[in-house]
């Protein structure tokens, strides 16, 4: 059994994947690096199998018919053989000194007492053009280099999330939780981070800057005018993730609290992108999302109306639409809108 498994995402990835590709391979024999070729129409497949070829027993090619982000997440999962889980998608890449040391702590949990469920580290948003690289760090909240539970986390920040970019699971939990996302569908990262949560008792937090997050592709996903464009697949996320659980019987206090906000900030987000959309049908699209709200939990419906976001992002007219757009500044920390 492989220590780590890192699944590679790719659709069209020949003119980066390499990059991504090379930055994991520094983890050696104790990693497995699935890619994952998405029905690419470029060179992808035959970079994938140029690197399976090349490191044998850490690089595997995976080719299925396209079906989105998703459905390539899920391929790597299924075909795990490592005992904990990442992804790494094909135009990021990870810094090598901070990856040698999460392996090697890794190492020594995995042979420990208490089973690691997650291990959180930060991750930097390389955005093109920038001359300060933000950062998205835990260290004021999570406590460092010891085994915690969610009990002994502080309060996160509007703005603070555990995002795909800091997590790696252990894949058993991933498997045990059910963990299967939809296909054809973007912005599924909030659902491999949220839905396992319930099930993670035992945490590490290593404050390394280790998961390095590019934005500025004109197509990427977070893209503004692509994430207006892809709305409802949005909306389709956000409405998986009020069905995921009832926060209620959620019994960690701390937990619930912090799944809460986590929902709170999709659906902030799916709503300032159907108002910056501008269009009749957007509008209503947003008022059918806090429709469905509603319909399904009444209560979780009046706590995010009746949240300082939820109640900005319902405020009736023109002039309640231009002041919600404030809370697309903290939609902007959390996603990095390029």
């Amino acid at each position: 059994m492989k220590l780590l498994t890192i699944t590679v995402p790719c659709y069209n990835s020949e003119d980066y994947m390499e990059k991504c590709i090379k930055s994991l391979l520094v983890g050696g024999d104790e990693v497995e690096i699935l890619i994952v070729d998405d029905g690419s129409k470029d060179m992808t497949p035959e970079i994938a199998d140029a690197f399976e070829k090349k490191y044998p027993g850490i690089v595997r090619a995976i080719h299925q018919e396209n079906g989105g982000h998703g459905a390539a997440v899920n391929a790597g999962l299924a075909q795990a053989s490592g005992l904990f889980f990442k992804v790494v998608d094909s135009d990021d890449w990870v810094e090598p000194d901070s990856y040698r040391a999460i392996l090697g702590k890794l190492k020594e949990l995995a042979g420990g007492r208490e089973t690691l469920d997650m291990m959180i580290s930060n991750f930097v948003y390389e955005k093109e053009g920038a001359k300060h690289k933000r950062v998205m760090r835990y260290a004021s909240v999570l406590p460092q280099n010891t085994l915690f539970r969610w009990e002994d986390a502080k309060r996160f920040w509007k703005g603070q999330y555990i995002l795909m970019h800091s997590v790696i699971y252990r894949t058993k939990l991933l498997r045990d939780c059910g963990l299967e996302l939809p296909r054809h569908t973007f912005y599924v990262d909030n659902l491999f981070v949220y839905q396992p949560l319930p099930y993670v008792q035992n945490m590490y937090y290593m404050d390394l800057d280790f998961y390095r997050y590019f934005i500025g592709r004109s197509d990427q996903s977070v893209n503004e005018q692509v994430m207006i464009s892809r709305i409802d697949q949005q909306i389709k996320v956000n409405k998986i993730m009020v069905d995921a659980y009832d926060l209620r019987k959620i019994q960690n206090r701390k937990l619930r609290h912090y799944m809460f906000n986590y929902l709170e900030i999709i659906t902030v987000i799916s709503t300032v992108m159907l108002i910056r959309s501008g269009t009749k049908e957007n509008l209503e699209k947003k008022r059918e999302l806090w429709r469905y709200i509603k319909q399904q939990d009444l209560r979780l419906f009046h706590r995010l109306r009746n949240g300082i976001m939820g109640h900005t992002m319902n405020l009736p007219g023109r002039g309640g639409r231009k002041i919600s757009i404030a809370a697309y500044k903290i939609s902007q920390k959390v996603v990095g809108f390029n």
